[in-house]
């Protein structure tokens, strides 16, 4: 089992962590927000006062940071200080390709090991345990860290080298998000030509329109009890979190001059979403954007 450090216990970092007390390892915290500790402090997990102190000694650094300038900022302002040589550095948020490859120089640099290796599944998956990892670096580093993914998902990839990991969830979530709007826009022309909501479900969830947007993120009530639309779109994935992976893909777009016109569409109008009340309602939420514009 093994001594880790995990930074960044929000909605996804509090039950991974848990799941990797749960799995034998011992875990210490920490967050910068005082709900954040009070809810890991309930839930059992130990947390310290400083990063740095939850660093000192720990065989593996877990870090789920909101974007890759925190992550950068807080191994140059003393984790990769504070870390015995050759600690093994997980970053697990979504970040920037050339900021995950930043990060991993760094940690190198200073005598460390890193991959990145964000994730995909939700609150729902990190409660569960069933999330997927999509996994950057080398073939030893992936190696060791594996036993502490497979505590806290049920789906890893090595992607390939440092940022490989990262350009997978990039590419991940531009698919996710073009096939939410897509079911979403389907869902209003279905109820503007008179098709139940169930009806229209029944047909695509067993049909070429089959999807992750219909079968688990169904945006309208009803169809499918567990998905927000049950619950007045609670996230979830927030939309603000889906419109920063879209920046992301974006960024990824011009950088490589891919000529990604649903992805460049998606951005705009996760963007918009995120501006309004969609920053802190489930992604899926943006059906009620759909049914407005299209009045």
């Amino acid at each position: 089992m093994s001594r880790v450090a995990f930074l960044g216990l929000g909605h996804m970092g509090l039950p991974m962590a848990k799941n990797l007390i749960a799995a034998g390892h011992e875990v210490r915290g920490f967050d910068l927000m005082d709900a954040a500790v009070e809810a890991a402090k309930a839930a059992g997990v130990p947390v310290t006062e400083f990063g740095i102190d939850a660093v000192s000694g720990a065989e593996v650094v877990i870090t789920m940071f909101p974007a890759g300038r925190h992550v950068i900022s807080a191994y140059q302002d003393g984790l990769l200080a504070a870390a015995e040589p050759g600690t093994l550095f997980i970053e697990s948020s979504t970040i920037a390709v050339d900021e995950a490859r930043t990060a991993h120089e760094l940690a190198v640099a200073a005598g460390h090991r890193n991959i990145d290796a964000p994730v995909s599944g939700g609150v729902v998956g990190a409660e569960n345990g069933t999330l997927a990892f999509m996994v950057g670096g080398t073939d030893e580093d992936f190696a060791a860290a594996l036993p502490l993914l497979e505590a806290m998902g049920k789906r890893i990839v090595h992607c390939g080298g440092p940022g490989l990991g990262q350009a997978a969830k990039v590419c991940n979530n531009m698919i996710l998000a073009v096939s939410q709007i897509a079911v979403a826009e389907a869902f209003v022309l279905g109820e503007r030509l008179g098709l139940e909501h169930q009806a229209l479900f029944d047909v695509v969830s067993q049909a070429s329109g089959q999807c992750w947007s219909i079968t688990t993120n169904c945006p309208v009530p009803g169809p499918v009890p567990t998905s927000p639309a049950n619950r007045d779109y609670q996230p979830g994935f927030a939309g603000a979190l889906m419109a920063k992976d879209l920046g992301l893909a974006l960024q990824a777009i011009e950088q490589t001059s891919t000529d990604a016109r649903m992805g460049r569409l998606a951005q705009e109008l996760y963007a918009v979403y995120a501006e309004g009340p969609g920053a802190t309602r489930d992604f899926s939420g943006i059906i009620t954007d759909i049914r407005e514009d299209l009045v």
